[in-house]
């Protein structure tokens, strides 16, 4: 055993001597780098655009200013296409443009008779799922000129929405129709006998205490429509009869709602029949319509 041992050692290679690798120190690990957190990265991509639009504001505002106040136009378009983008994402852009341009051929209506009325206009912006409004200094005169450029927008605006009839019998569109019918029950909601709508504003002329009855119509709505539009308009109604039925005594507010009879029954001629005209066709444009049809 000792023998094979001694020669099974002999005969395996002679063995190195190395010396010992030192083991390798790295040292402390690095400090980690603060990283810029991708939040704040959008922050500074959102506002430097902005940082960088205000300090050229604040050097070059005052010309900006008056150059956007001699262009007032801007502000009517670009409601106009917020409004148009608005509604295209519900209805579909056809009716989105179609609808805008109703709304805008009735504020133009009311621009008009306040130039002939000898008011100046200041400019139209669009409120999506409100509206339009005309800013204007303030109404002179007296009752018979409100109820005048109060009837002039469903005026105007009747007779657009009646020529949406002239390309649905060209063509058969039932678009058309179906704009037809939304310009007219537009123009029909705005008589409503409140102000400030363009019915309240045409009483003003015939007999004030109907504001009361039209703020009980849009009260009726309200309940029976929830609508979040519905009740600001419930809202802005109450304030507006409250002060103009508080105001209506007041010595200028005597010589503001005297109107002749010959004034007061023309008005209720035009509000007669715009009111007939409106029902007759929305009746005549009716489209039997359910979510498929969407």
């Amino acid at each position: 055993m000792r023998g094979g041992t001694l020669r099974g050692a002999m005969d395996r290679p002679p063995q190195q001597w190395l010396p010992p690798v030192p083991a390798y120190d790295p040292g402390p690990p690095p400090a980690p780098q603060p990283q810029p957190q991708p939040q704040r990265e959008g922050l500074r991509r959102l506002f430097g655009p902005l940082l960088v639009a205000g300090a050229f504001l604040l050097k070059f505002g005052k010309g900006l200013f008056v150059v956007v106040k001699g262009a007032k136009f801007l502000t009517t378009s670009a409601s106009m296409l917020v409004s148009v983008a608005a509604y295209a994402l519900i209805w579909g852009w056809k009716f989105g443009v179609g609808f805008v341009a109703l709304l805008f051929v009735h504020e133009m209506g009311h621009a008009v008779q306040m130039r002939r009325e000898g008011i100046k206009v200041g400019g139209m912006a669009f409120i999506p799922f409100m509206g339009a409004v005309v800013w204007s200094k303030q109404l002179e005169g007296n009752a018979a000129a409100e109820a005048r450029v109060g009837l002039a927008g469903p005026v105007i605006g009747s007779l657009a929405a009646a020529l949406c009839l002239v390309p649905y019998a060209m063509t058969g569109d039932d678009f058309w129709r179906a704009l037809a019918f939304v310009g007219f029950f537009l123009n029909l909601f705005n008589l409503l006998p409140v102000t400030p709508l363009d019915g309240g504003r045409a009483f003003s002329a015939l007999t004030p205490w109907m504001w009361f009855v039209g703020l009980f119509l849009v009260v009726v709505l309200v309940f029976t429509f929830p609508s979040p539009i519905l009740i600001l308009i419930a809202l802005f109604a109450a304030f507006d009869v409250y002060r103009r039925w508080k105001a209506r005594n007041a010595p200028g507010g005597r010589d503001y709602y005297r109107v002749t009879k010959r004034q007061r029954a023309g008005i209720a001629l035009v509000y007669v029949t715009l009111l007939v005209s409106l029902a007759v066709g929305m009746d005549a444009t009716f489209l039997e319509r359910d979510f498929d049809d969407v």
